[in-house]
C-alpha cells in the first residue's frame, strides 16, 4: 500500500471520527429546537454524556479485574453507553422542565446546565479518583469495526446511519409533523388536539440523549476515559452546524462533515509540527465559521423557536 493511500485512509478516518460527536449533538439539537425550545446546553450535556460513559464502564470492570487483569469485560463500555444516554436525556428532562413548566428564560436554563458542566465532573472525579482532571483509564473500550488498516468505532457507523433516520422521522412521519407543528404554529397545534408541551418534552429530551450519546464516544468510543472539558467546544459548533444546516438533518451532516474534514486535516498539520499547536486547534473553528458564512444562505429558525407557551 502506497504512502498516498495510507495518508487518505487516516484522512478520512480521522474526518469520520472529528465528524460524529458533532453530527450526534446536532441531530439532537434538531428535535429540541424544531420542537421550539432553543438548546444551547448541547455542550454540557456532552460533558456530563462523557462523565457517565467513563465512570460507569469503569465501575463495571474494576471488580472484575481485580482476579484477573487480562479478562476482557466486553459489556462494561456497552453499559456506559446507555448511562451516557441515560444521563444525558435526564439532564435534557431538567431544561424541559424549566423551560417548558417553569417558562424560565431557555438561554438561562442552558447556560446554568454548561456551568454545571464543568463543576460537577470535578466533584465527582475527586471523590472517585482523588483527581479533578481525569477518571481513571479502561482496559475495555468499544470494538472497533472495519476492514483492513481502516476500523472505527460502532458509534461512528451509527452517528450517519441516523441521518436518513431522523430526517424520515422528523419529515415523514405523524410525531414529526406535530413536533414540527408546536416548533412553528404551538397555539394553531394546540387547537386541532396537539399537547403542545408533551411534544416539546420529548424534543428536548431526545437532544439530551443524543448528547449524551455524542460525550459517550469523546470519553469510551474515541478514548478510554474522562478528561476535564473533553468536549473543547464541540457543543457549541453543533448547534452552529445545527442552524447553518437549516434544521434539516442532510444540511447538519455537511455542516459537520465540514468541521471534521478542517479538523482531521489540521490534526495532521499538527502531527508534522508546521505550526504551532494553538493555531492548528484554532484552524477547524476558524475555516469551518468563515466558509458556512460565506456559502449558506439565510437560514430561517422555526417561528416559535425560544418562546413559551400559554394555552
Amino acid at each position: 500500500m502506497s504512502l498516498d493511500t495510507v495518508l487518505l485512509i487516516t484522512l478520512i478516518g480521522s474526518t469520520l471520527r472529528a465528524t460524529t460527536p458533532l453530527l450526534l449533538a446536532a441531530l439532537g439539537g434538531l428535535f429540541s429546537e424544531r420542537s421550539g425550545v432553543v438548546n444551547i446546553a448541547l455542550e454540557g450535556i456532552m460533558l456530563f454524556g462523557a462523565l457517565a460513559a467513563a465512570v460507569t464502564a469503569q465501575l463495571i470492570e474494576a471488580p472484575l479485574l481485580r482476579g484477573n487483569p487480562n479478562a476482557s469485560v466486553p459489556l462494561a463500555p456497552v453499559v456506559g453507553v446507555f448511562a451516557a444516554m441515560g444521563v444525558g436525556g435526564f439532564i435534557g428532562w431538567i431544561h424541559a422542565v424549566v423551560s417548558i413548566r417553569y417558562k424560565a428564560d431557555q438561554i438561562i436554563t442552558a447556560t446554568a446546565i454548561n456551568l454545571m458542566a464543568i463543576g460537577v465532573p470535578r466533584l465527582i472525579l475527586t471523590g472517585l479518583y482523588d483527581n479533578s482532571s481525569t477518571s481513571e483509564p479502561l482496559r475495555n473500550r468499544l470494538p472497533q469495526w472495519g476492514f483492513g488498516d481502516f476500523h472505527l468505532s460502532p458509534l461512528v457507523y451509527l452517528a450517519f446511519l441516523l441521518v436518513p433516520i431522523v430526517w424520515y422521522v422528523v419529515f415523514r412521519t405523524p410525531f414529526g409533523l406535530r413536533l414540527r407543528s408546536v416548533g412553528e404554529h404551538p397555539e394553531a397545534a394546540d387547537s386541532v388536539g396537539i399537547d403542545v408541551r408533551r411534544m416539546r418534552y420529548y424534543g428536548v429530551i431526545l437532544s439530551g440523549v443524543l448528547a449524551g450519546l455524542a460525550g459517550a464516544f469523546l470519553s469510551i468510543g474515541n478514548f478510554n476515559q474522562f478528561i476535564r472539558e473533553m468536549s473543547g467546544g464541540r457543543g457549541f459548533i453543533a448547534l452552529a452546524a445545527l442552524i447553518f444546516g437549516k434544521w434539516n438533518p442532510w444540511g447538519v451532516l455537511g455542516a459537520t462533515l465540514l468541521f471534521g474534514a478542517f479538523e482531521a486535516a489540521a490534526t495532521l498539520l499538527g502531527g508534522r509540527q508546521l505550526l504551532p499547536p494553538t493555531v492548528v486547534q484554532a484552524i477547524p473553528f476558524v475555516l469551518t465559521m468563515l466558509v458556512l458564512a460565506g456559502f449558506v444562505g439565510r437560514a430561517i429558525p422555526p417561528k416559535a423557536i425560544g418562546k413559551p407557551f400559554e394555552k
